[in-house]
């Protein structure tokens, strides 16, 4: 993402696409009464024929929806504007959709914490991405780490037993399919597994496309599974290869979270209520909020507001990643505290 233009005093943004991910940031802070601006196709009819125009076009946004499995943000609303304007029916409906490469220019009243998560995913846009294969003998998972959570990818078999006579064959055979996969993605890849199949396929690597094995970093883990996932990620393993990571944060400040309810020392509190009562008396430390509670609710927003102006640090939690269930479950917003609060 980049942000090639920003004037806070009317609330125009204009933001250039560059990956998946920052469709799915731009639909977490479209609002429905937002103006949207951008380039598109549009219908029009010349002597009883149906022609696609292009046109530049502005709408006030209705519905906002990110289809993850077209890649595109699609954002309803009525023509408010546009050029050339013999193709523009005001008032009409029309539906702008996003994809990446493109730009569009947003019209709103920007609330901070909008802000800085624009701002952040334009610093995110810049680090490197990791995808991850997690393996033992009989099959490899793969995996890629988005801004919105894990997206798990396609699986690769064996294919056979030790006791095949064919089993040489088919362990090389699987080998080069994880191969493959590797050298066609020109991300960072983490390799892990139980046992020596990961050593073994390292040094089937090397022998073949030694130049594949400055990109992957091979790690242990328990299980061929979606936890030995989860497990790269609680030893800090995503951390180490990406620095300071979304994802990484959200699941440690879940566990620290737990872990000082359970003290019950009073150093943690959630739900909206006592969280409210946190913020109105300075002592939030940490606010954790999901994404989705953030953004339906008027509560939560105004809370979120009142702890960035009290210099708090605001984390905005992922509705679709663990941590985000785990926060889910403790009323969808919840505080650090910098000291207890009286009863």
């Amino acid at each position: 993402m980049k942000i090639t233009h920003f004037d806070k005093q009317l609330g125009e943004m204009k933001i250039k696409v560059d990956t998946l991910d920052d469709l799915w940031h731009l639909e977490k802070v479209l609002e429905s009464g937002n103006e949207v601006e951008a380039h598109s196709m549009r219908t029009y009819k010349l002597n009883g024929k149906e022609e696609k125009k292009h046109v530049k076009i502005k709408i006030k946004a209705e519905r906002i929806e990110f289809a993850k499995t077209a890649n595109r943000l699609r954002i309803l609303g009525p023509i408010i504007g546009g050029s050339p304007e013999e193709f523009i029916q005001l008032g009409r409906y029309h539906t702008i959709e996003v994809a990446e490469g493109d730009q569009i220019k947003v019209t709103k009243q920007w609330k901070h914490h909008e802000i800085n998560r624009l701002k952040d995913a334009e610093k995110e846009s810049k680090k490197p991405k990791v995808r991850i294969i997690v393996l033992d003998d009989e099959k490899a998972l793969t995996a890629m780490l988005r801004t919105y959570g894990v997206e798990y990818g396609p699986e690769f078999r064996s294919g056979g037993s030790k006791k095949d006579e064919q089993h040489e064959r088919k362990k090389l055979e699987y080998f080069g399919n994880i191969m493959a996969e590797v050298e066609k993605h020109p991300e960072k890849f983490i390799i892990a597994g139980p046992g020596f199949t990961k050593d073994n396929l390292k040094s089937f690597i090397a022998s073949r496309k030694p130049e594949l094995i400055g990109r992957i970093i091979f790690e242990s883990v328990s299980y061929a599974e979606r936890n030995g996932v989860d497990e790269l990620f609680k030893r800090g393993v995503i951390e180490k290869i990406m620095g300071e990571e979304r994802f990484e944060k959200e699941m440690k400040l879940a566990e620290e979270l737990i872990m000082e309810i359970y003290k019950d020392k009073g150093n943690a509190v959630y739900g909206i209520v006592e969280v409210k009562r946190a913020a109105e008396a300075f002592a939030i430390s940490k606010l954790l909020v999901l994404d989705e509670y953030l953004r339906n609710d008027k509560q939560a927003e105004a809370i979120v507001e009142l702890a960035d102006k009290n210099k708090a640090d605001v984390v905005i939690f992922s509705s679709e990643g663990d941590a985000g269930a785990k926060l889910k479950g403790f009323g969808k917003i919840a505080a650090l505290l910098r000291f207890k609060l009286r009863n």
